[in-house]
């Protein structure tokens, strides 16, 4: 884990791990304490939480293909907004039909649609320059 490190009013903490259900609660953990830095509301920490938890959840159970691999988390946090971006290194969606959103609701899972509910910007796409996933959602910040 990196960080957190500043710069003008921004927080970044950078946390890698292996793609293994036992370490998503670490994601939450650094979550909680960035979170300590600008307080939220409980709702909105439980809110980002969850989005978090369904962001690795998703790597660690499609990723791989139960290979082994890593998922990164970087979490952003500013005055009015935090940024989780959660990446790993693995197969990929198959974005010619919206990264699989459609397919996953199909198949009983609600992750993506799940983050998107939660979320004020949702993003997924490919790793620029590597093989792998790149899912990143914001959630603006109230004061509270």
């Amino acid at each position: 884990m990196t960080g957190p490190t500043t710069s003008a009013g921004v927080a970044r903490v950078r946390l890698t791990f292996p793609a293994k259900p036992e370490y998503i609660t670490l994601g939450r953990l650094a979550l909680t304490g960035l979170a300590g830095l600008r307080p939220l509301s409980e709702e909105t920490l439980g809110d980002l939480k969850l989005a978090l938890t369904e962001a690795c959840t998703n790597c660690v159970r499609h990723a791989y293909a139960e290979q082994p691999g890593t998922v990164e988390i970087t979490y952003e946090l500013r005055a009015d907004r935090l940024t989780v971006e959660v990446a790993d290194d693995g197969l990929g969606f198959d974005y010619s039909n919206g990264g699989g959103i459609d397919d996953e609701l199909v198949e009983g899972g609600l992750g993506l649609a799940i983050i998107r509910a939660l979320a004020d910007e949702f993003e997924l796409g490919e790793r620029e320059g590597r093989p792998g996933s790149r899912l990143r959602f914001v959630k603006l910040l109230q004061d509270s």
